[in-house]
């Protein structure tokens, strides 16, 4: 498993949850980075937010880091050749007041990527919209919905949004994803 200067954010992705597990380690990528991978074509993002849900007692996540050519530097992993960041942000792995105790694992090869799923990544997103206003996560939270469709759950995202309070936010979503299909 190499990582190079040109390795893709979801290459990178893979690499690192794979190693990481190996090390007993289940880390579960999140935010930003798991809308790259779900929506490539609409958001880049420049780092890959893992938040650790379990580790093994004997588990040694630095150095399965350190053996694919990263460092730590302050708070966040940087690579010898790739400008991909890695940050551990700390868990649980919530949305909103919203505890995520599932998530998907897709498999490419010998390689795995724990990554919230489609329906919780589309709501991760639009709580940057929800709480701060930010039309930029409005629009990847549109871009995950348009790329992951038919596993996206509208419905508990509604339920989500109005037990956060953001009903109305919901229905500005709502008429964007009806509007484009």
């Amino acid at each position: 498993m190499i990582i190079t200067a040109s390795s893709s954010l979801a290459e990178v992705a893979f690499v690192v949850c794979t190693a990481l597990d190996r090390a007993g380690v289940t880390a579960v990528l999140t935010g930003g980075s798991a809308a790259t991978v779900y929506a490539p074509q609409a958001y880049q993002s420049a780092d890959l937010d893992f938040v650790v849900q379990f580790r093994a007692s004997d588990s040694d996540a630095s150095s399965a880091l350190e053996s694919l050519g990263y460092r730590i530097d302050g708070g966040h992993y940087v690579h010898d050749v790739n400008p991909l960041l890695l940050e551990f942000p700390r868990g649980p792995l919530a949305i909103g007041r919203d505890l995520i105790t599932a998530w998907a694992t897709l498999t490419r090869n010998d390689m795995l990527l724990h990554i919230t799923t489609p329906t919780d990544c589309c709501r991760d997103r639009l709580a940057g919209f929800l709480f701060w206003n930010d039309r930029g996560a409005l629009e990847q939270a549109l871009a995950v919905a348009h790329a992951k469709a038919d596993e996206v759950d509208v419905d508990a995202v509604l339920r989500w949004c109005v037990l956060e309070g953001h009903a109305e936010k919901f229905r500005e979503f709502e008429r964007a994803i009806s509007s484009d299909r």
